[in-house]
């Protein structure tokens, strides 16, 4: 190895430099609600239409589990003035990208089409949430309810691991916590859905007063407030009462510890912690120790578990941001063939009780600097920027959170990281879950 390689790899981190992003924000609020955010970007003539509706499987009642999902699906089923999957086809036809997601906390829809498509893709928006209730039908829900369900078999319960997910969320929450099930739901659930219930959900939750409308890209702010008015401003407001939002509960109590057994190739092992909510500061600063612990090569999970003592293939930390009271934590490890899962989670809790001891210098520095760049990645493309605008200001109310994310990063200390963790993260404050191969 050259010298001067060897000697760079032998160099402490080097402090990230002060970023300073910010984008453009006008935002405005129609008199039926609807919240609009407009960010222009001039250096592609592309716009970014971005749909979030304040509704995920947090809002569903015991026996609808995967109704939020469900409806996701049948709002490309055709309304007032588009037929069953037209709405993607005129999309495409354009050469729009069109998608739409749901979670715990929101379901998104989204396009990014030439400027020219801007007026048709938000008059499709429009379109279907003003008359996509009325013209549900008994075969177009039945449709959706096999796609569902197909999906559920796909990548829940027939893929290696597929089910990790729902005993992560039970291992965090009671089973009546909102985020006590996963968005996928239930197949007896789904399969009991109506079109009257459908109908009933939709006529609850979506409306403008529930939506922010997010435009990114080659408008200006004049423009997009022309068009959404033009298409949203004479919707009625649903006048959804506000929610009960759970009170945030403390750690996890150690423990639990969830035994599965399934048709994989290794055993694996899971830790999961209840954490705060997105959006705190000490989530921040959880998200330092999470990264320090094991994302990447440098990890301590990685050097220990996969280098050091060659008993798991990958290991990795995650967090599920959720904005109701809490979010999730993870670590794992999956391991080779041959080693138990107890193995595996005496490795986790092992390497987790050393963050007791606090992250070390360099660990902060690589840790926000890693967060700074996901970040500003992130940022880069216009579709994933006005998905930011719609996150920012649905669950907080403050599109202008998305220029400040930065700032919030830099001023996480490593005091604040030792605190955190000291109260949230630690093997006591765990629940793990063991997932076993089946013997053949």
């Amino acid at each position: 190895m050259p010298a001067s390689l060897a000697s760079w790899g032998s160099m402490s981190v080097v402090s990230p430099q002060a970023v300073d992003v910010t984008y453009p924000v006008h935002e405005f609020r129609l008199a039926n609600g609807l919240h609009v955010i407009v960010s222009p970007d001039h250096s592609a003539p592309i716009v970014a239409v971005n749909l979030w509706y304040d509704v995920g499987s947090r809002d569903e009642h015991r026996g609808q589990w995967g109704l939020a999902h469900l409806f996701e699906h049948l709002m490309f089923e055709g309304s007032a003035h588009t037929g069953k999957g037209e709405h993607l086809q005129l999309m495409q036809s354009v050469g729009g990208q069109v998608n739409a997601t749901t979670w715990f906390d929101r379901t998104n829809y989204f396009e990014t089409v030439p400027i020219g498509a801007l007026d048709l893709a938000v008059w499709l928006e429009a379109d279907r949430l003003a008359s996509v209730g009325a013209h549900l039908t008994a075969e177009n829900v039945a449709n959706q309810q096999d796609v569902v369900i197909s999906e559920r078999r796909q990548r829940y319960d027939n893929a290696p691991y597929g089910d990790v997910l729902e005993h992560i969320v039970r291992i965090a929450f009671p089973d009546d916590h909102p985020y006590g099930h996963t968005t996928i739901g239930a197949v007896t659930d789904i399969e009991a859905v109506t079109v009257e219930t459908a109908a009933a959900f939709f006529a609850a939750h979506y409306g403008p007063d529930t939506a922010v409308l997010s435009l990114v890209g080659d408008v200006t702010p004049e423009a997009g407030l022309a068009v959404a008015e033009r298409h949203f401003g004479g919707l009625p407001p649903v006048g959804r009462a506000a929610r009960d939002v759970p009170a945030p509960l403390p750690p996890l109590e150690s423990g639990s510890t969830v035994e599965v057994t399934g048709r994989v190739a290794a055993d694996a092992a899971y830790a999961v912690w209840r954490l705060p909510a997105h959006g705190t500061t000490e989530l921040d600063a959880l998200g330092y120790a999470l990264l320090a612990l094991g994302s990447g090569q440098n990890s301590r999970l990685h050097r220990r578990l996969v280098r050091g003592d060659a008993i798991a293939a990958d290991v990795g930390t995650s967090v599920f941001e959720l904005a109701g009271g809490n979010s999730i934590g993870l670590a794992y490890a999956l391991g080779l063939p041959g080693t138990p899962a107890e193995a595996l989670a005496a490795a986790l809790r092992s390497e987790v009780a050393r963050l007791a001891d606090g992250t070390t210098a360099d660990e902060h520095l690589r840790a926000r600097a890693t967060l700074e760049r996901e970040w500003l990645a992130e940022l880069a493309s216009v579709d994933d920027r006005a998905d930011r605008f719609g996150e920012y200001t649905t669950l907080h109310g403050d599109p202008g959170l998305v220029n400040g994310r930065l700032a919030a990063l830099a001023g996480v200390s490593r005091a604040a990281v030792a605190a955190a963790t000291a109260r949230w993260l630690s093997p006591a404050s765990a629940g793990f879950l063991h997932y076993r191969r089946a013997e053949a």
